[in-house]
């Protein structure tokens, strides 16, 4: 019997958690503060089943997390964990993307500096040569997390 080995790539891997337009849409409402399931379900007008689904398996992967904010009945509220948190950057990816390339340039929300009121950007940056680093000036190598989770099918 032939087995294949699991995707050597974090992208495929982080695609399977999260790689859903209705979990991208939860996760957008979660950062916005939108936390309880009947104003998620409300604000993005998801199936019950649907969002229970992605919710758990957002649960289930350690990103958001069920936190008791009523007693009788019990109600839950899904909150971001460190590991959800992490997911930002992504995410401000696909904005910036979706503001150049699909909003004709002319982003329909802003995000900016809670302190200081400024837009913020998303640039890759060196921190040995402390510069920004733009696509054409990226490639790729084998990293130390190469064979993490897959089979090693040689002899």
């Amino acid at each position: 019997m032939s087995t294949q080995p699991a995707v050597e790539c974090s992208i495929q891997r982080t695609l399977d958690l999260v790689g859903d337009r209705w979990t991208l849409l939860i996760l957008r409402d979660l950062f916005r503060g939108v936390r309880r399931f009947s104003r998620i379900q409300e604000d993005l007008g998801i199936a019950k089943n649907l969002l229970t689904d992605r919710l758990g398996t957002l649960v289930d992967s350690d990103i958001v997390e069920r936190v008791p904010y009523q007693d009788r009945p019990i109600r839950h509220e899904y909150r971001l964990t460190e590991k959800g948190r992490a997911l930002s950057p992504a995410l401000l990816a696909l904005m910036r993307w979706g503001d150049q390339y699909v909003s004709g340039g002319l982003a329909p929300t802003e995000l900016v500096h809670d302190d200081c009121g400024t837009r913020l950007e998303l640039q890759p940056w060196c921190t040995t040569c402390n510069v920004p680093v733009v696509p054409t000036d990226i490639s790729s190598r084998p990293g130390p997390g190469r064979h993490i989770g897959t089979e090693d099918t040689r002899a």
